[in-house]
């Protein structure tokens, strides 16, 4: 089956009737299609708050391609408080999701599918969600897409001839270094913002992360009701 590009437009509509646009095109492998033609900003350079454990080299990769690809969204709400009221609407993939809410969880949705997305190596373990993506998903939601999704990652890694991971054990490093990059891009941003809305923005992806972590230390028990 052929697949074409994907488009999530998400829509900011404030109560003082101002509104954000933002569309986020997929190409047929899930990867971010960034058409921007802003100068990148000196804080989405590698070397600058790099990740400790990063892949990449300034000699390879001259900037951080997640920072690159977050940089309009991040100038966009530099000055909006992470607690504004709004209605955030997501349109994609044949529906469309809208909830009233506060800035900071509707930039937490679009960040997510951004840095999946964007070529981190980290984080290309999430890039098969983000294909699927589901807008301001509950944690119980976000747990049982992740571990679904890295199970079926494995399942294909047997037919490549790997050796798989069914037991869940290298998930818990990989959601360590998630963390790691999480941590990287707040410290990245922390500078070229003036209010929170971006910030609390990776703190909500991080604290999501942490839950994900302590979630497979318990074996996922809190899903195991679902399939007695």
């Amino acid at each position: 089956m052929q697949r074409l590009d994907k488009t999530f437009s998400y829509n900011f509509l404030f109560p003082d009737g101002g509104q954000k646009l933002f569309r986020i095109t997929l190409d047929a492998g899930a990867h971010y299609r960034n058409s921007s033609r802003e100068p990148r900003p000196e804080w989405t350079r590698l070397p600058h708050h790099q990740c400790p454990h990063c892949l990449l080299t300034p000699a390879d990769t001259s900037h951080c391609p997640i920072a690159v690809n977050l940089a309009e969204l991040v100038a966009a709400f530099q000055d909006t408080a992470s607690y504004r009221d709004c209605t955030v609407s997501c349109i994609g993939a044949g529906r469309t999701v809208t909830k009233k809410t506060y800035v900071q969880d509707g930039l937490s949705s679009i960040m997510g599918i951004i840095m999946a997305t964007s070529g981190c190596p980290t984080l290309d373990l999430l890039r098969p969600m983000a294909w699927f993506h589901l807008p301001f998903a509950a944690v119980d939601e976000a747990l049982f897409r992740s571990a679904s999704t890295y199970l079926l990652r494995q399942y294909f890694e047997v037919q490549q001839g790997d050796q798989p991971d069914f037991s869940l054990d290298r998930i818990k490093a990989h959601y360590a270094n998630i963390e790691r990059v999480n941590h990287g891009i707040l410290e990245r941003i922390r500078h070229a913002t003036v209010l929170d809305a971006d910030r609390n923005a990776i703190v909500i992806l991080n604290s999501l992360a942490q839950i994900l972590g302590l979630e497979v230390d318990d074996s996922l028990e809190s899903l195991r009701p679902l399939f007695r």
